[in-house]
């Protein structure tokens, strides 16, 4: 219990820094200015600061003045490629089962330092839904079962590669070996359609 309030108080004293910061270079967490125009889709600038905070909660990264044009052009291209992908998901029509959803979200928080009730109670505080966090997961799924619907049939092995991974990684199975392999495929293939789409979009900077 100590150390999920030291977390906690961590957490909450660091997006209070940053949003200090932040409003102090006229962003507002209230404010709805259109930022960008992604082929007509909009991101505000109430969107950036939202994604500001829910990322520095989640990593814990510390927004300074030497970092924070850094941090914010990292948000807006991070939500301008979800724009982007949207477009994808909604033209294949990808939906995502309850427990694909749920099976992501214990997997994420098993890779964290902080439980899912620290981090509800975080965003509470700092006025973020949940449920925007939930749709960014919700999302992150989609697009991995669309790039595996697509490029999974395309992708191969070999024992020279299996080795390799277990040279780094000697007590994974093959299977797991297989699946890193497979996964790397699958994430330059994501890499280059996000590219490409990129290039192709009408972005317009407000």
């Amino acid at each position: 219990m100590i150390f999920k309030k030291n977390i906690l108080t961590l957490l909450f004293i660091t997006v209070l820094f940053n949003l200090n910061y932040i409003n102090a270079i006229a962003f507002s967490v209230n404010d709805h200015r259109i930022a960008v125009l992604v082929n007509d889709q909009l991101i505000t600038s109430y969107d950036i600061v939202q994604r500001m905070k829910m990322n520095a909660i989640l990593t814990g990264v510390e927004i300074t003045p030497e970092n924070n044009n850094q941090f914010i052009n990292s948000v807006v291209d991070e939500l301008i490629k979800e724009k982007l992908k949207k477009e994808k998901l909604v033209e294949y029509d990808i939906s995502v089962s309850e427990d694909e959803y749920a099976g992501q979200e214990k997997a994420f928080y098993n890779n964290k330092p902080f439980t899912k009730d620290v981090i509800i109670e975080t965003f509470k505080l700092n006025n973020i839904e949940y449920s925007e966090f939930k749709k960014y997961l919700i999302d992150e799924i989609s697009w991995q079962k669309l790039i595996s619907a697509m490029y999974y049939r395309l992708t191969s092995t070999s024992e020279i590669e299996i080795e390799e991974i277990f040279i780094k990684n000697p007590k994974i199975t093959k299977d797991r070996a297989r699946e890193i392999i497979v996964q790397k495929q699958l994430d330059l293939k994501s890499n280059k359609m996000i590219r490409d789409m990129f290039n192709e979009a009408t972005i317009e900077y407000k």
